[in-house]
């Protein structure tokens, strides 16, 4: 392990470390009174934005690689669409099935559906799961926005402020139930890291070397829809993570996916970590995490859009 590695590694653990202590009432120390607000309201929430964080932008390390395109995140698969789906078919008609399950749910028919899309012409190339990605994600909202319209605004405002991403909830429970699934999918991610690189070379050359690209792609795409289903159920949506992170770590450790998956996940962990420490300590009401990303995240895909211009078709 070289300086720069043992730096980043004490830097990201350091940001988590730190966040159990700060709030909005300031700096608590660990001890007395203190310990019980760390252990029973910090230490899930900061441990639940740890994991989600750190699956967001794994997968968004991965689907950059193997899409070759550096304007993809998790949600391309239409996975956010799919958890809001979920989360206001639960509350409007469903009230027995519990939000978080129902927005897994959700995710995961959303990729099925996004993949199941892409094969009507044969292969699932890069494009064409692109392209249903964004029709699919377009019609989930669409029904998103028919239940809005129906619903009473009142039962309605869950839905809106679990499409707004939080981890207000969350409880030592919540993480008991969705953390080990993304463990599961970052697993996957990591243990095919090396693949990464073969798959971002051309469908052509990565047959030549050996590689079922189909088989190891759907692969990667159930990792991914596995864990990021599992941080929708937990938190709502979070978005932009998995976009801005994996280019962040790209700048200090090179494009090579053997350092930048395992990077991604420790860089995810402490940046989302540390986005919602701020978002609950900048003032008296506990804000939206996916608010203060996507405040965030705008600017920098404009400035991806256009360093990446003529570089895709």
């Amino acid at each position: 392990m070289n300086i720069k590695w043992f730096f980043f590694i004490f830097f990201c653990l350091g940001v988590i470390f730190l966040s159990f202590f700060i709030g909005p009432t300031g700096f608590i120390p660990p001890g007395g009174l203190g310990k019980a607000i760390i252990w029973e309201i910090r230490a899930p929430r900061v441990m639940l934005a740890a994991f989600c964080g750190a699956m967001l932008a794994a997968s968004g390390a991965s689907l950059q690689a193997i899409f070759r395109n550096p304007l993809v995140d998790p949600y391309l698969l239409g996975l956010s669409s799919g958890g809001a789906l979920g989360c206001a078919l639960s509350v409007a008609f469903f009230p027995w099935l519990p939000v978080p399950l129902a927005a897994f749910l959700g995710a995961s028919l959303a990729a099925f559906l996004t993949y199941s899309l892409a094969r009507l012409e044969g292969s699932a190339s890069r494009l064409a799961l692109i392209l249903s990605g964004v029709i699919v994600s377009a019609f989930l909202m669409a029904i998103v926005s028919l239940i809005k319209f129906l619903l009473d605004p009142h039962r309605m405002s869950e839905v809106v402020l679990w499409m707004m991403g939080s981890f207000a909830l969350a409880r030592w429970e919540t993480v008991k139930t969705t953390v080990p699934f993304m463990c599961v999918g970052a697993a996957v991610l990591v243990a095919l890291r090396h693949r990464l690189n073969v798959l971002s070379l051309s469908e052509e050359e990565a047959k030549s070397l050996g590689v079922s690209v189909g088989r190891e792609r759907v692969l990667i795409i159930s990792a991914v829809t596995l864990g990021v289903g599992a941080t929708v159920a937990a938190a709502g949506i979070i978005g932009w993570v998995g976009l801005m992170v994996p280019h962040l770590v790209r700048l200090s450790f090179g494009p090579e996916n053997e350092r930048v998956l395992p990077a991604s996940l420790l860089a995810g962990a402490a940046v989302l970590v540390a986005a919602d420490t701020l978002a609950r300590s900048v003032s008296s009401f506990d804000l939206p995490v996916g608010i203060l990303t996507a405040i965030l995240g705008v600017p920098f895909f404009v400035y991806l859009l256009r360093k990446a211009r003529g570089e895709w078709p």
